[in-house]
């Protein structure tokens, strides 16, 4: 069983969601579930998918399996600044990849890593659905940067650095 305890706090978000659906669809509501959580927490530990799953009466390998398909769902402690950059094939043929590496290099960690100061969390996206705009990128999951040259990414860490500084 789950060692993960929802606060009465939490279990009456989630009810305000389960509310939504009809009792028998109550398991509509595991995405909403899971971003209160990550909200609550920075991420989504694995208990807490437990948690979840026992709530809405569903096997954690449901739950288990949404939050590994989506981006937005952080499973272990992420930067301040979470920067997902898309991999799929038309930000590719468009220097997605070369945008990826060099923010790698710039922030001095690897794919999926996280700075040592905590700010920066680098991670390949898949397709964020502005392709016309390649490449693309996402910053803590809300805000879409597109055409994201060399420059245009150096200028986007020094912003957030600076943003970082002034909180």
């Amino acid at each position: 069983m789950s060692s993960y305890q929802l606060s009465d706090a939490t279990r009456a978000r989630f009810d305000r969601e389960v509310a939504k659906y009809p009792y028998e669809m109550r398991q509509s509501a595991v995405m909403a579930c899971l971003a209160i959580v990550q909200q609550e927490e920075g991420f989504v530990p694995r208990a807490a998918e437990d948690a979840i799953a026992a709530h809405l009466g569903m096997a954690p390998i449901a739950v288990y399996e949404v939050t590994t398909f989506y981006n937005m769902y952080n499973q272990k402690p992420v930067g301040k600044f979470k920067l997902n950059v898309c991999a799929n094939l038309p930000c590719q043929l468009r220097d997605g990849q070369k945008a990826l590496d060099h923010l790698c290099s710039k922030l001095g960690i690897e794919q999926g890593g996280t700075t040592a100061d905590g700010l920066f969390t680098v991670q390949k996206s898949e397709c964020l659905g502005a392709c016309a705009d390649s490449p693309v990128m996402l910053v803590n999951d809300r805000q879409m940067c597109s055409f994201m040259t060399t420059e245009r990414l150096d200028e986007l860490v020094d912003v957030l650095r600076a943003e970082a500084a002034k909180a």
